[in-house]
Parts: C-alpha cells; structure tokens; sequence
C-alpha cells in the first residue's frame, strides 16, 4: 500500500497556498474602469516585444478623436480583456490539469476495451490520477456557471447584447445559448465521472473476487465510455475553447484537443510511476514497461503535430479572411508560445525520444516529459488566451499562480487518491503477463 509521503503532501500544499495567493494578487490588480485599464496599458512595459500595449493605446486615442462611439467602445474592450486575464489564467490552468485526469481516463478506457496484456500493472496508477475528475470537473462546471452569470467576459456569445448586433451568433443561439451550454457541461461531466467510478469500483472488485465477472463488466462499461468519449470530448472543445473565437470555426478541432490531453495523460502516467518505482513500490514494473509508455508519448507527439499541421496548412493555403483571422492574431502577438509550443511539442519529442535506448532511462522520459507537459499547457495558453485578453498578454503572477495552485491541487489528490488501494491488481486476468512484459 502507498503512504502518501509528508514531504510531497506539504510540498503539494505549499503549492496551492502560493498559488492562491498569486491568483487573489491577479483578480486585485484587475482594472475596475476604464481610466484604470488605460492607465495600465500606458504604463505597462511589455515583456514579449510587441510594443503592443502602448499601440493599442495610441489606437483607441486615435479612434476617440476621430469617432467617439467607437473609442469608447473599445476603451470598454480594452477593459474587459484586462479584467479577463486572471479569469483567463484561471481557465488555462484548470483546464490544463483536467484535461491531464481525462486524457488518462482515455488511455485506461482503451487499455480496458482492448485487453491489453502489457499495462495492468498501470492500471492503479491511470485510477489514482483519474481521480482528479471529480474535483476537477466540479471545479470546472462553477468555473462556467460564473461565465454564464457574467462574471466574466470570455465567452462574448454569452452576452445579449453582443448577440443582438451579430447575424452570425444568432444563427448559432440554438446551440451556443447558456441553459443548453450548461446542460451539456453537465452531461459530459455526469458520464466521465461516472465511467471512472464504476470502472474503478468493478477494479477493486474484481482483486476480492473469485471469478472474472467483474473484468468482463469492465470491459463492457469501458467499450461503451468510448463511444460516449468520442463524441463528448469533440463537443466539449467546441463548448469550452472553441467558442472562444465564436466566428472561427474547425473540423479537426476536436481530435486537436485531444491529441494535446492524450500525450499529457501518457506523460503524466509515466511520470507517476517512475517516481513510485523510484520509492520502492511498483517492483514489479520494469524498463519495458515504461519503454511502452514513453513510445505513446512520442507517438501521438507525431500525431498532434500531424493534426496541428493538417489545421494550419489548409487554413493558411485557403486564406478565406474569416478563418487565417484565427491564426493571424497568434503569429503576431503570441510568436514566442505559438512557436514554441510547436518547438516543445513536435522538434523536442523528435530529437530526444526516436531512439529507442533512451526511452528506458528513467531521468531521460522524466526530462521529455516536463517539456511535452510544458509545451502542450502552451498549448492550451494558445487556445484560450487569444480570444479572450487579446494582445494584452504576459506570463505573469496570474499565470504562474494558478499553475502552481492547480498543480499543487492535482498533485495532493493523486496521491491522497493512490492511497486508498493497493499499487498493484492481483486478480485481473492478464496480470501475469503484464508482470513478465519484457522485450
């Protein structure tokens, strides 16, 4: 049985105590007029190397003199994306973390659907960092019940009056509209949560059991969460980032999404057991096994790049203004994620983990791994940031602290969660050839 170390439970409680005063830092400092959010911009000396801050506000004094309806209307948006940004780093960080727990829940739903001989071994390690759904999810949803209640400013299909003066938002009210917006939260989260607790409780089962009717059930319940996965993760990320941009639209969008909560669910899973291995539980994993993990990880690196491509290649060969807008917006004020997030996501997984040798060195995929984790919350950086504060970006006490709040959080619960059962199944069918898995 795993005891949660006192050192990684106050380290992780550090974490969020940090971070929770950084993110109360950022929603103070956050203007309340627009007086305020023009003053921060004139005096707000950019870290990124735009000069943007101080163009936008030559443009909207520039707008004032010749038009003052339109100056006032973007002093207001200039204000909105201001008091967005701790929203925004909020969001960012949340997500990221819950997308690490679905993406594992994922992976074990195929583990379990396909019979695989080589991961039961995992399969306490996938429960364990799975169990941040739950939290996470709830999290999330009062996170949107917030949005809805105008709290914030991320999602302007949201706002009444924004959709009043837009033909193309009105004809998406059907779908984009907040009862339906939430409901459908709630569903996605009902049958994620769902699936992991059953699975979960069929797994602990099935150890006391003398027979294997509780692995079949699994198998069952696992076949169909994939199907019900594959079609509410592809809505989810319309429903959470990619009405973000309202206007834009993309058909990969979903299997973008989740290729970059795929590779960080395998990443993180590797992670946790090299260091359990590492304090002296988990005898029975070996090199091959973290060998395995670490060729997904390199794997669907490829694989995200190949759909990051195909969506950018197509976009950027067509050049219809109202999709290149998406990515216009990024390459000029946001070139130093935008690109390297691709350097960390598709050059570095390329050049350090091809070699077959190296995947079984334990610091070397604990190294490829802090820079796919790295690169792929970029990632998600890139995706929500955009569109909602606009050039006014910069990593920050904002940005920095939810990570380290989120992170600390995730981190608590993991291994609190990894506590609750023994590390290792002893009744699952194929056990003795996950434990003999050499190659």
């Amino acid at each position: 049985m795993y005891t949660f170390s006192n050192r990684l439970k106050i380290g992780s409680l550090i974490l969020m105590a940090l971070g929770l005063v950084g993110m109360g830092i950022g929603f103070f400092s956050a203007p309340s007029t627009v007086e305020e959010a023009k003053a921060m911009v004139a005096t707000h000396d950019d870290g990124h190397g735009g000069g943007h801050g101080e163009a936008t506000h030559e443009a909207a004094g520039t707008a004032a003199h010749g038009d003052e309806a339109h100056g006032t209307d973007h002093d207001e948006h200039l204000l909105h994306q201001l008091q967005n940004r701790p929203w925004s780093a909020t969001y960012v960080a949340l997500f990221f973390f819950f997308m690490i727990s679905l993406g594992v829940l994922a992976f074990y739903g195929v583990q379990r659907a396909s019979q695989a001989g080589w991961s039961p071994m995992l399969f306490r390690v996938m429960e364990g960092i799975t169990a941040w759904l739950v939290p996470g999810g709830i999290l999330l949803f009062v996170f949107l019940v917030l949005s809805v209640l105008h709290m914030n400013h991320l999602f302007v299909w949201m706002d009444a009056d924004t959709v009043a003066h837009d033909a193309l938002l009105q004809g998406k009210a059907g779908y984009l509209n907040p009862t339906f917006f939430l409901v459908r939260a709630a569903i996605y989260l009902g049958g994620w949560i769902g699936y992991r607790e059953i699975s979960r409780r069929l797994s602990l089962a099935q150890d006391a059991s003398d027979d294997n009717s509780n692995f079949v059930k699994n198998f069952r319940w696992s076949a169909a969460f994939l199907v019900f996965y594959l079609v509410s993760e592809s809505m989810m990320s319309w429903d959470w980032i990619m009405s973000l941009d309202p206007h834009w639209f993309s058909t990969l969008f979903g299997w973008y999404v989740f290729a970059s909560m795929f590779v960080s669910g395998i990443t993180v899973i590797a992670m946790v057991t090299i260091y359990l291995k590492s304090r002296g539980y988990l005898p029975d994993v070996n090199d091959s096994h973290i060998h395995d993990l670490a060729k997904f990880m390199f794997g669907i690196s490829i694989f995200w790049t190949y759909l990051w491509f195909s969506q950018f290649m197509l976009i950027w060969y067509a050049n219809i203004p109202e999709e290149v807008t998406y990515y216009v917006t990024r390459i000029e004020n946001y070139s130093m994620p935008f690109w390297g997030m691709v350097a960390m996501n598709f050059i570095f997984p390329i050049l350090v983990l091809m070699n077959s040798d190296y995947k079984r060195l334990n610091w070397f995929v604990i190294m490829a791994g802090i820079v796919v984790l790295m690169g792929h919350y970029l990632d998600v950086f890139n995706m929500v940031m955009p569109a909602t504060v606009g050039d006014q970006w910069y990593i920050g006490i904002p940005e920095i602290s939810a990570v380290l709040f989120f992170g600390g959080a995730f981190l608590f619960w993991v291994f609190r969660a990894l506590t609750k059962a023994p590390l290792q199944p002893t009744r699952n069918p194929y056990i003795e050839e996950s434990r003999q898995f050499h190659y």
